[in-house]
């Protein structure tokens, strides 16, 4: 269907249904569509998160030899979760920009609160 039946809009019919592996649109929203503000917006709140996070891996923390700022999972679960219950998953947001280093896959409460999360 090129066209949105329940739509006078005709500028429909003009974009293409689908989009390929490869193509430089695919799994992107329309240019300058709610759906792409929204994305940016929330590729901003999350930022904003990590960047807390990291404040207070850094306020929290000890400095090792290393010079590198280290705080135990369950020390930073117990002080980070009043302010967020979604530490674990910005937690996996920081390893993946390279701001953080911990053993594992997933932090587990209780199971890994010895677990060692380092700032870089």
């Amino acid at each position: 269907q090129r066209k949105n039946p329940f739509s006078n809009d005709d500028r429909l019919a003009a974009k293409p249904v689908h989009t390929h592996r490869g193509d430089s649109t695919y799994g992107r929203p329309p240019e300058g569509s709610q759906t792409e503000q929204r994305a940016r917006d929330a590729h901003s709140h999350v930022g904003k998160e990590v960047e807390e996070l990291c404040l207070i891996i850094r306020s929290t923390g000890e400095v090792g030899e290393d010079g590198h700022v280290s705080v135990t999972f369950g020390q930073l679960f117990e002080t980070y979760v009043t302010i967020s219950n979604k530490v674990v998953g910005i937690l996996l947001r920081a390893r993946k920009h390279g701001l953080v280093h911990f053993e594992g896959e997933m932090l587990w409460q209780g199971k890994d609160d010895d677990v060692i999360i380092t700032l870089l």
